[in-house]
């Protein structure tokens, strides 16, 4: 448990750092490009650790649940 919490947390600190990693909408796309580039990235970084707390939050119920019917 402790092994795999560990590779899903520094899975999701890769993803969040990550430059390559765009996760805007068009409208989203629009207003940082007219905010500048140092904005955009921290709208990128805001939209990115958005979007992870889901992930987890469903991670973690699903291992629960697989761990309670094994």
């Amino acid at each position: 448990m402790k092994k795999w919490s560990m590779i899903l947390v520094l899975l999701v600190l890769l993803l969040i750092s990550s430059d390559v990693a765009f996760s805007q909408c068009s409208i989203c796309t629009k207003t940082g490009q007219q905010m500048g580039e140092r904005p955009a990235k921290a709208l990128n970084a805001g939209i990115l650790y958005l979007a992870a707390m889901p992930f987890l939050i469903f991670t973690y119920i699903g291992y629960r649940w697989w761990k309670s019917q094994k």
